[in-house]
């Protein structure tokens, strides 16, 4: 079943090979791969105009052509690598083919280098007629030649310690495929990349250049250290500030707490010795109210009333005037005061001195003898 199917595919095809070989006797196929472009030459100009044709073969496909009478040459078109290094059967070149130049600042230097390019298709007959054969020829004569003398140029702008720096070696690298693009557009050629592998110095600059590099990096971790030290220092003192506002502000919070009561203590002391002050006063003009009252004769009929009131209920025994005794017919109140161990009564300031109250005090008349009604046993009530 399987080959009944693919019988009757083949037999359009052989019938076109067969009329292809009759309609074109003598005719060859020529083809470009899925990359390539071809280029036709006609050596006589039997058929057509004679030399290079201005026709670019697309690629992945296949044209007849007589030989003898036409070249055809084909160039591929997809991104190629020219490779400069210094590691051995490993680049373009078997043996050593890095890049050997001087830095700006005198040392020398070698540099792996890879240039990645593509052919510019609409100038593939530019390029067959000025420039180059084939693939190989152009990369040989023409991208190596220019790719060997620029980048030297360019990179050897940097000083020896740019190199460490790949931001440096990156705006180099950015630099030259401007420039080499400006010298090879013109041949067909298209550089897309211009990329930097290993970089060597001299041995003796490499270890000097090396110790640098571990003094730096010892330098940085130190700085790193300090800067560390310093943070946690800083920390240390934020931190004590914050206790010492802390402290600060608790003494101060105290301070104020006996402040406040230091002034309600204080108010409560001065309404108190308002109050005892105004008691005093009170109590002082009181005194001084009944020592007025005392002075005069209310004071007198007072006393009496109080020493009537005292011998009330008390039994009085009369004695014989010729002795010495009482006579109740001519006793004052003032003798009788006397008699029981009190002094005479008189008015005298508050506020006078006690020996001036003693010497001021003015001798009061005797007051109307007291009567006694003498009972027929000689008691009186």
């Amino acid at each position: 079943m399987r080959r009944t199917h693919q019988l009757p595919l083949m037999k359009p095809l052989v019938l076109a090979a067969l009329f292809a070989l009759v309609a074109l006797p003598g005719c060859m196929p020529y083809s470009t791969g899925p990359t390539e472009v071809g280029v036709r030459t006609r050596k006589f100009g039997l058929f057509g105009e004679k030399g290079v044709q201005d026709r670019i073969y697309e690629p992945g496909a296949t044209y007849f052509m007589v030989p003898f009478i036409n070249d055809w040459h084909i160039f591929d078109t997809r991104l190629q690598n020219l490779e400069m290094t210094a590691t051995e059967m490993r680049g373009d070149r078997p043996g050593r083919d890095d890049l050997l130049f001087k830095t700006v600042d005198g040392n020398d230097i070698s540099l792996d280098v890879i240039i990645s390019y593509r052919i510019d298709p609409a100038k593939a007959k530019h390029i067959l007629m000025n420039v180059a054969q084939n693939d190989e020829e152009l990369k040989e004569n023409t991208v190596r030649t220019v790719a060997r003398s620029k980048p030297r140029d360019i990179f050897g702008e940097l000083e020896t310690e740019d190199f460490y720096i790949a931001s440096e070696r990156t705006a180099k690298s950015d630099q030259t495929v401007k420039i080499l693009n400006e010298i090879l557009e013109p041949y067909g050629v298209i550089v897309e990349r211009v990329g930097t592998r290993d970089y060597r110095f001299n041995p003796a600059y490499q270890k000097a250049i090396e110790e640098k590099k571990v003094a730096d990096q010892q330098t940085e971790k130190f700085k790193s250290e300090t800067f560390a030290a310093v943070e946690e220092y800083l920390k240390k003192v934020e931190q004590a500030k914050g206790d010492i506002a802390e402290v600060i502000a608790e003494a101060d919070g105290e301070y104020e707490r006996s402040v406040i009561e230091a002034d309600a203590y204080y108010e409560q002391q001065l309404r108190l010795a308002e109050a005892t002050e105004a008691e005093g006063r009170a109590e002082a003009e009181g005194i001084l109210k009944m020592n007025e009252a005392l002075a005069g004769g209310g004071g007198a009929a007072m006393v009496k009333l109080e020493i009537a009131d005292a011998l009330k209920g008390k039994q009085i025994v009369m004695l014989p005037i010729g002795g010495g005794g009482l006579d109740v017919r001519s006793t004052d109140i003032n003798s009788l005061l006397e008699l029981y161990g009190l002094k005479t009564f008189t008015r005298t300031p508050l506020n006078a001195p006690r020996q001036q109250q003693q010497q001021q005090q003015p001798q009061q008349k005797p007051s109307a003898p007291a009567q006694a009604q003498a009972t027929p046993q000689g008691r009186t009530k």
